[in-house]
């Protein structure tokens, strides 16, 4: 069913990216926009299908099915409903109501436009643009690629395979080490990283496994599955462009190291699987990537170093928490690569979550490298709080990261194996 009733502005302003509209946009947007009602099991949209519209779930619940079965859910106000629903296009699932539901449908054209006639996401950034190049076409050049990143005409990367076929096997009920192992096997590179990994200090037993097999015995599926997804990332932080590569090496460097401080946090001061922080550490900038990728076409544009920070910054969470959620990660990840960088930002859980290690150990990472000059003190960061329910204060942290600097130079290790 289809109407014409709008949002609030309050409300309209709850999704990304209408937040970054102005009021007048967004009465304007609301009057283009349809709200569309479905009932329980009535299909929304279709997988496979470019329909050029957006649907941001106002009420109820919905179920994503990608083409392989796995499927998923999506709560109106929950964190996965902040921004369209498989938005991607063509679209990567099936999605079906599972309770009565209620849509803000806005055609995607129409919110490209409005988001390249926005004002400029932070005043400073205005000032930048003006101050390095003083015209309106960079202004018109900016909003365009922050628009073509917001409304997905940028490609995203894919799940490396042997990634992908892992954790399929691994997640399919009573799964053997046999079939995880023959997964694994079909990428002699990441079969020999698991196997050295698991001969590591981090994992090393009374002796040396000498198979895939004995790997997986002996790490388990659930560590396996973490470690596999970690070797496979390092083509994802790659590109052809020998001029961007060289943005994209730091970026993983400055992943492994986070990687590195939130497995030895999680080991030390929490009760999170540290192979699953690990990953989470890694992942945390992913988003990077493809805007990194895109500025290729915007040279002229980020010539100036520091405007491209600026567009990392504002972009990055948004596009790295749509890579997490296309490639089917927890909402544990997602969480972390869209608030990594968001000091500010305290979960609801009671426990600490994979969000909290991360951004200490990017604080820790972030001081190491001496790029301190705009962060908050530990003290005032709710996740550093959280963590220091558990006896770390920021005097202990620094004093547990040296004690275990040897650990983390091990995970280090572990991440450049070759």
């Amino acid at each position: 069913m289809a109407g014409r009733e709008s949002l609030p502005l309050r409300r309209l302003k709850l999704f990304q990216p209408l937040n970054r509209l102005t009021d007048d946009q967004l009465i304007l947007l609301a009057s283009r926009a349809e709200r569309r009602t479905h009932s329980p099991g009535q299909k929304v949209v279709e997988r496979g299908v470019r329909d050029g519209m957006d649907y941001f779930l106002v009420a109820g619940t919905v179920e994503l099915k990608a083409g392989d079965g796995r499927t998923s859910k999506i709560e109106a106000g929950g964190e996965k409903a902040l921004t369209a629903v498989a938005r991607l296009q063509p679209r990567m699932y099936d999605v079906v109501a599972v309770a009565s539901c209620d849509f803000l449908v806005v055609e995607q054209d129409i919110l490209n436009q409005m988001l390249r006639d926005a004002p400029l996401i932070q005043a400073d950034l205005d000032s930048m643009v003006d101050e390095t190049s003083g015209g309106t076409d960079e202004h018109r050049l900016l909003m365009e690629f922050y628009a073509e990143l917001r409304s997905n005409q940028v490609s995203l990367p894919s799940v490396p395979d042997v990634a992908w076929k892992v954790r399929r096997t691994a997640d399919r009920e009573n799964s053997t080490a046999e079939e995880v192992a023959s997964a694994i096997t079909a990428d002699p590179s990441i079969a020999a990283k698991l196997v050295r990994a698991c001969n590591s200090p981090l994992y090393r037993g009374f002796n040396d496994v000498r198979n895939v097999r004995e790997a997986v015995i002996r790490l388990g599926t659930r560590t396996t599955r973490q470690l596999v997804t970690v070797f496979a990332m390092r083509e994802v932080f790659s590109t052809k462009q020998p001029f961007l590569q060289k943005s994209i090496d730091a970026l993983w460097k400055h992943s492994r190291e986070v990687a590195a401080l939130s497995w030895v946090l999680a080991d030390r001061a929490t009760r999170i699987d540290p192979d699953e922080a690990l990953l989470a550490g890694l992942l945390h900038d992913i988003g990077a990537v493809p805007v990194l990728v895109h500025a290729e076409h915007y040279a002229r544009l980020f010539a100036d170093a520091n405007l491209l920070d600026h567009a990392l910054g504002e972009l990055k969470s948004d596009v790295g928490a749509a890579i997490l959620e296309a490639w089917s990660f927890p909402a544990t990840f997602v969480e972390v690569a869209r608030h990594a960088e968001d000091w500010q930002y305290e979960c609801r859980q009671d426990l600490p979550q994979l969000v909290d290690v991360v951004q200490v150990a990017q604080l820790h990472a972030m001081i190491a490298a001496q790029q301190n000059a705009d962060l908050p003190q530990f003290e005032d960061v709710p996740a550093y709080r959280r963590l220091g329910g558990l006896e770390l204060n920021a005097s202990r942290s620094l004093q547990m990261l040296t004690e275990a600097r040897a650990r983390v130079d091990e995970v280090h290790r572990l991440l450049a194996i070759h």
